[in-house]
């Protein structure tokens, strides 16, 4: 029970509020838009008679994505070959949804996740940004973000900090923490998860931090409520996420070690789901 000196007092009565002149309240913002699923603007049936090969495609990634299980490999559809009216119809099929990836290096690799969830355009390009290889992935992730090679270079943190700079406060015992939580991870083990958020660093703390976990080439960018940006770290299964609210503010930093964050793959629901919208979309066309 509250004692009554641990209640606040409130002035009320003549001159306790705001006047009329008081600038506006001050509030925070909420968020406006959300991301959420939209059939696809398709041709009817009639106007595409002579699309055969794109129908077919669009056939092999459903089977595909009802043969889909969780842990099993992608699914791989090529792309190679179609005609320009074929690959026009799969591009309005599947839309663009509202997860990108992106693979640096020397072979760059965008992938760009559909309408329907779990279905992933996945393109290859050369050192001149020319499509070497187009393909469709059905799985949770595309196969670029559980199999890209990290520089062996980068197979231990670097714990040893100067720590009589004033500017370095608490990142001394995160990359201990780290070194170790990377050094015993084994792939499918649980992930550990490190708030930033919750602790007090220093801008020191943080670019020590960004300094020694490196950057690797897989970058994750998720819009929807807000945006959710994950960078693969320069050492395996290190994952440094961020979350920003839809007035682009940040509001949780968090590093992860594991082997892909769970908030960047598409749940076997939304697979099956993705699987149902699909089918309909093809029956219009049967």
């Amino acid at each position: 029970m509250h004692k009554f000196r641990d209640i606040p007092v409130v002035a009320v009565g003549p001159g306790s509020q705001p006047s009329e002149q008081d600038d506006g309240l001050e509030y925070l913002s909420m968020p406006s838009e959300m991301q959420t699923y939209h059939q696809p603007i398709l041709p009817e049936p009639e106007e595409i008679t002579q699309v055969v090969e794109g129908k077919g495609v669009l056939e092999q990634v459903l089977h595909e994505l009802r043969q889909w299980r969780p842990d099993a490999p992608v699914g791989v559809v090529d792309l190679g070959g179609l005609t320009e009216d074929d690959l026009d119809f799969v591009n309005q099929a599947l839309g663009e949804g509202e997860v990108s990836v992106t693979c640096d290096g020397p072979s760059p690799i965008r992938a760009q996740e559909a309408v329907l969830a779990g279905i992933w355009r996945v393109q290859h390009f050369d050192s001149h940004e020319r499509v070497i290889r187009d393909t469709i992935e059905i799985g949770a992730v595309p196969d670029i973000v559980c199999n890209t090679p990290f520089d062996a270079s980068h197979a231990a943190i670097d714990t040893d900090v100067d720590t009589g700079d004033p500017a370095i406060q608490n990142a001394p015992a995160l990359l201990v923490e780290l070194a170790e939580k990377l050094h015993d991870y084994r792939p499918g083990d649980p992930g550990h998860t490190i708030n930033l958020s919750l602790l007090p660093l220093t801008d020191g703390d943080l670019m020590l931090l960004g300094e020694r976990l490196g950057v690797g080439p897989v970058t994750i960018l998720s819009r929807g409520y807000g945006n959710c940006r994950i960078g693969s770290t320069a050492h395996a299964n290190g994952w440094w996420i961020k979350y920003f609210n839809s007035q682009d503010a940040l509001i949780l930093n968090t590093i992860e070690i594991v082997d892909v964050p769970a908030v960047a793959q598409a749940a076997a629901e939304d697979l099956a789901d993705s699987a149902e919208r699909l089918d309909e979309i093809l029956e219009l066309y049967r």
